[in-house]
Protein backbone atom coordinates (compact mmCIF):
# COMPACT_ATOMS: atom_id res chain seq x y z
CA UNK A 1 0.00 0.00 0.00
CA UNK A 2 1.49 3.44 -1.18
CA UNK A 3 1.22 6.21 1.59
CA UNK A 4 0.64 9.80 0.76
CA UNK A 5 2.62 12.53 1.22
CA UNK A 6 0.55 13.34 4.09
CA UNK A 7 1.52 10.29 5.92
CA UNK A 8 5.12 10.76 5.47
CA UNK A 9 5.08 14.13 6.61
CA UNK A 10 3.15 13.38 9.69
CA UNK A 11 5.83 10.23 10.05
CA UNK A 12 8.49 12.40 9.88
CA UNK A 13 10.56 13.70 12.65
CA UNK A 14 10.68 17.21 13.58
CA UNK A 15 12.57 19.64 11.88
CA UNK A 16 16.27 20.53 13.34
CA UNK A 17 15.68 22.68 16.28
CA UNK A 18 11.83 21.74 16.37
CA UNK A 19 10.04 19.37 19.26
CA UNK A 20 7.18 16.75 18.88
CA UNK A 21 4.23 16.14 21.46
CA UNK A 22 3.35 12.84 22.63
CA UNK A 23 1.49 11.88 19.65
CA UNK A 24 4.51 12.54 17.31
CA UNK A 25 3.15 16.10 16.21
CA UNK A 26 5.36 18.49 15.79
CA UNK A 27 5.53 21.60 18.06
CA UNK A 28 6.67 25.02 16.25
CA UNK A 29 10.01 26.49 17.48
CA UNK A 30 12.40 28.77 16.05
CA UNK A 31 14.99 26.90 14.55
CA UNK A 32 18.83 27.51 14.94
CA UNK A 33 20.91 28.95 11.95
CA UNK A 34 22.60 26.14 10.26
CA UNK A 35 26.34 28.12 10.91
CA UNK A 36 25.38 29.37 14.30
CA UNK A 37 28.03 27.01 15.91
CA UNK A 38 27.30 29.33 19.24
CA UNK A 39 23.95 28.40 19.33
CA UNK A 40 22.48 26.99 22.69
CA UNK A 41 26.20 27.39 24.62
CA UNK A 42 25.16 30.63 27.26
CA UNK A 43 26.96 33.26 27.40
CA UNK A 44 29.77 34.02 29.69
CA UNK A 45 30.57 37.32 31.40
CA UNK A 46 33.49 39.09 31.03
CA UNK A 47 35.05 41.57 32.98
CA UNK A 48 33.37 45.07 33.52
CA UNK A 49 35.40 47.87 31.51
CA UNK A 50 36.97 49.91 33.94
CA UNK A 51 36.93 53.81 33.32
CA UNK A 52 39.86 55.43 31.51
CA UNK A 53 40.88 57.44 34.54
CA UNK A 54 40.44 54.49 36.82
CA UNK A 55 42.82 52.68 34.60
CA UNK A 56 45.32 55.05 34.68
CA UNK A 57 45.67 55.10 38.02
CA UNK A 58 45.25 51.51 38.43
CA UNK A 59 48.47 51.11 35.83
CA UNK A 60 50.29 53.89 37.57
CA UNK A 61 50.46 52.31 40.80
CA UNK A 62 51.05 49.08 39.15
CA UNK A 63 54.76 50.98 37.27
CA UNK A 64 55.92 52.41 40.55
CA UNK A 65 56.42 49.41 42.14
CA UNK A 66 58.14 47.01 39.84
CA UNK A 67 62.28 46.77 39.39
CA UNK A 68 62.01 45.49 35.80
CA UNK A 69 59.87 46.12 32.99
CA UNK A 70 56.55 44.88 33.21
CA UNK A 71 54.35 43.90 30.13
CA UNK A 72 50.66 44.81 29.08
CA UNK A 73 50.02 41.25 28.87
CA UNK A 74 50.44 41.08 32.89
CA UNK A 75 49.58 44.27 33.73
CA UNK A 76 46.00 43.09 31.59
CA UNK A 77 45.75 40.04 34.01
CA UNK A 78 45.69 42.05 37.40
CA UNK A 79 43.66 44.75 36.07
CA UNK A 80 41.12 42.24 34.01
CA UNK A 81 41.04 44.46 30.94
CA UNK A 82 42.19 42.90 27.54
CA UNK A 83 45.58 43.41 26.67
CA UNK A 84 45.20 45.76 23.95
CA UNK A 85 43.18 48.07 25.96
CA UNK A 86 45.91 48.56 28.53
CA UNK A 87 48.07 48.86 25.92
CA UNK A 88 46.57 51.90 24.56
CA UNK A 89 46.40 53.13 27.45
CA UNK A 90 50.02 52.70 28.34
CA UNK A 91 51.07 54.13 25.15
CA UNK A 92 48.83 57.15 25.96
CA UNK A 93 50.46 57.71 29.58
CA UNK A 94 53.56 57.65 27.64
CA UNK A 95 52.73 60.53 25.32
CA UNK A 96 50.93 62.73 28.05
CA UNK A 97 54.23 62.46 29.96
CA UNK A 98 56.38 63.49 27.29
CA UNK A 99 53.45 66.56 26.03
CA UNK A 100 53.84 68.37 29.65
CA UNK A 101 57.59 67.37 30.00
CA UNK A 102 57.31 65.45 33.07
CA UNK A 103 60.12 64.25 35.51
CA UNK A 104 59.58 60.81 34.77
CA UNK A 105 58.88 59.22 31.76
CA UNK A 106 57.18 55.99 30.72
CA UNK A 107 59.36 53.99 28.50
CA UNK A 108 58.73 50.61 26.13
CA UNK A 109 61.28 47.52 25.42
CA UNK A 110 61.38 44.43 24.07
CA UNK A 111 61.32 43.27 27.97
CA UNK A 112 58.07 45.66 28.58
CA UNK A 113 57.01 48.97 30.28
CA UNK A 114 58.40 50.59 32.93
CA UNK A 115 58.35 54.34 34.81
CA UNK A 116 62.44 56.25 34.25
CA UNK A 117 63.53 59.52 35.74
CA UNK A 118 63.75 61.61 32.64
CA UNK A 119 67.57 61.78 31.59
CA UNK A 120 68.01 65.44 31.71
CA UNK A 121 67.25 65.70 35.34
CA UNK A 122 69.52 63.23 35.59
CA UNK A 123 71.95 65.55 38.05
CA UNK A 124 69.68 66.50 40.58
CA UNK A 125 68.58 63.38 41.26
CA UNK A 126 72.13 62.74 41.75
CA UNK A 127 72.51 65.10 43.96
CA UNK A 128 70.13 64.17 46.15
CA UNK A 129 71.14 60.45 46.55
CA UNK A 130 74.44 60.49 46.62
CA UNK A 131 75.73 64.38 47.98
CA UNK A 132 75.63 64.83 51.70
CA UNK A 133 78.40 65.08 54.15
CA UNK A 134 76.96 62.23 56.17
CA UNK A 135 74.69 60.35 54.57
CA UNK A 136 73.35 57.45 56.64
CA UNK A 137 71.74 53.61 55.57
CA UNK A 138 69.08 52.37 58.01
CA UNK A 139 70.12 49.16 59.89
CA UNK A 140 68.08 47.01 57.39
CA UNK A 141 70.35 48.30 54.86
CA UNK A 142 73.17 47.63 55.99
CA UNK A 143 72.54 44.11 57.00
CA UNK A 144 71.20 43.59 53.52
CA UNK A 145 74.64 44.66 52.34
CA UNK A 146 76.20 42.72 54.57
CA UNK A 147 74.96 39.48 52.69
CA UNK A 148 75.71 40.93 49.78
CA UNK A 149 79.16 41.41 50.50
CA UNK A 150 79.91 37.71 51.90
CA UNK A 151 77.75 36.47 49.44
CA UNK A 152 78.65 37.89 46.22
CA UNK A 153 77.23 37.76 43.58
CA UNK A 154 74.27 37.14 45.23
CA UNK A 155 70.85 37.30 43.55
CA UNK A 156 68.10 39.63 45.53
CA UNK A 157 66.14 36.33 45.98
CA UNK A 158 69.05 34.82 48.03
CA UNK A 159 69.51 37.56 50.16
CA UNK A 160 66.26 37.95 50.89
CA UNK A 161 65.82 34.45 52.16
CA UNK A 162 69.16 35.36 54.05
CA UNK A 163 67.43 38.00 55.86
CA UNK A 164 63.98 36.46 56.02
CA UNK A 165 62.08 39.52 54.72
CA UNK A 166 61.58 41.58 51.13
CA UNK A 167 64.56 43.88 50.33
CA UNK A 168 63.84 44.80 47.17
CA UNK A 169 63.60 48.52 48.63
CA UNK A 170 66.60 48.29 50.15
CA UNK A 171 68.32 46.84 46.91
CA UNK A 172 67.17 49.59 45.38
CA UNK A 173 68.59 52.27 47.66
CA UNK A 174 72.09 50.16 47.88
CA UNK A 175 71.61 50.94 43.96
CA UNK A 176 71.20 54.18 43.83
CA UNK A 177 73.82 55.25 46.26
CA UNK A 178 76.64 53.28 44.55
CA UNK A 179 77.29 50.38 47.03
CA UNK A 180 76.27 47.70 44.91
CA UNK A 181 76.16 47.42 41.09
CA UNK A 182 74.56 44.29 39.14
CA UNK A 183 77.44 42.26 37.74
CA UNK A 184 75.90 39.07 35.76
CA UNK A 185 72.78 36.62 35.88
CA UNK A 186 72.90 33.26 37.95
CA UNK A 187 73.66 30.16 35.84
CA UNK A 188 70.53 28.35 37.55
CA UNK A 189 67.66 30.73 37.54
CA UNK A 190 68.73 33.54 35.16
CA UNK A 191 68.21 36.00 38.15
CA UNK A 192 70.40 39.25 38.13
CA UNK A 193 73.22 39.01 40.72
CA UNK A 194 74.63 41.83 42.62
CA UNK A 195 78.25 42.43 44.27
CA UNK A 196 79.55 45.60 46.30
CA UNK A 197 81.21 47.90 44.23
CA UNK A 198 84.78 50.12 44.24
CA UNK A 199 82.56 52.80 46.40
CA UNK A 200 81.92 50.43 48.87
CA UNK A 201 85.35 49.64 50.17
CA UNK A 202 86.16 53.50 49.94
CA UNK A 203 83.26 53.97 52.36
CA UNK A 204 84.83 51.51 54.72
CA UNK A 205 88.14 52.09 54.27
CA UNK A 206 89.21 48.82 52.63
CA UNK A 207 91.44 48.26 49.91
CA UNK A 208 89.72 44.51 48.74
CA UNK A 209 87.05 42.12 49.74
CA UNK A 210 89.75 40.43 51.61
CA UNK A 211 90.28 42.95 54.11
CA UNK A 212 86.65 42.10 55.30
CA UNK A 213 86.11 40.86 58.58
CA UNK A 214 86.06 36.89 57.88
CA UNK A 215 82.33 36.14 59.26
CA UNK A 216 81.57 34.25 55.87
CA UNK A 217 80.48 30.89 58.18
CA UNK A 218 78.46 32.72 60.51
CA UNK A 219 75.87 33.06 57.08
CA UNK A 220 74.99 29.76 55.72
CA UNK A 221 73.08 28.48 52.87
CA UNK A 222 69.83 29.54 52.31
CA UNK A 223 68.45 25.73 53.43
CA UNK A 224 69.83 25.54 56.33
CA UNK A 225 69.50 29.19 58.02
CA UNK A 226 66.79 29.53 60.42
CA UNK A 227 67.85 33.18 62.12
CA UNK A 228 70.44 35.18 60.49
CA UNK A 229 69.94 38.02 62.92
CA UNK A 230 69.94 36.24 66.64
CA UNK A 231 73.77 34.82 65.25
CA UNK A 232 74.96 37.82 64.51
CA UNK A 233 73.72 39.90 67.49
CA UNK A 234 76.48 39.47 69.64
CA UNK A 235 79.27 39.25 66.79
CA UNK A 236 81.59 42.61 67.34
CA UNK A 237 83.19 42.13 63.68
CA UNK A 238 79.50 41.86 62.36
CA UNK A 239 78.81 45.18 64.37
CA UNK A 240 81.01 47.15 61.91
CA UNK A 241 78.62 46.50 58.82
CA UNK A 242 75.69 45.86 60.39
CA UNK A 243 75.38 49.17 62.97
CA UNK A 244 75.29 47.36 66.06
CA UNK A 245 76.30 48.93 69.34
CA UNK A 246 79.49 49.03 70.16
CA UNK A 247 81.26 52.15 71.25
CA UNK A 248 78.95 54.12 69.50
CA UNK A 249 75.05 53.42 70.37
CA UNK A 250 74.31 55.06 66.66
CA UNK A 251 72.53 51.99 64.55
CA UNK A 252 73.21 53.99 61.89
CA UNK A 253 76.80 53.84 59.67
CA UNK A 254 78.16 56.65 57.89
CA UNK A 255 78.14 55.70 54.08
CA UNK A 256 80.04 59.08 53.32
CA UNK A 257 83.27 58.83 55.83
CA UNK A 258 86.59 59.86 54.57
Amino acid sequence: MIRSGDDDAAGAPPACGGHSDENGAALVTEDAPADDLSYGIPDIAEPAEMDPVELGSVLEALLLVVDTPVTAEALASVTEQPVYRVAAKLRLMADELTERDSGIELRHSDEGWRLYTRARFAPYVEKLLLDGARTKLTRAALETLAVVAYRQPVTRARVSAVRGVNVDAVMRTLLARGLITEVGADEDSGAVTFATTEMFLERLGLTSLSDLPDIAPLLPDVDTIEDLSASLDNEPRFMKLSGGQMADPTLTFDVDRD
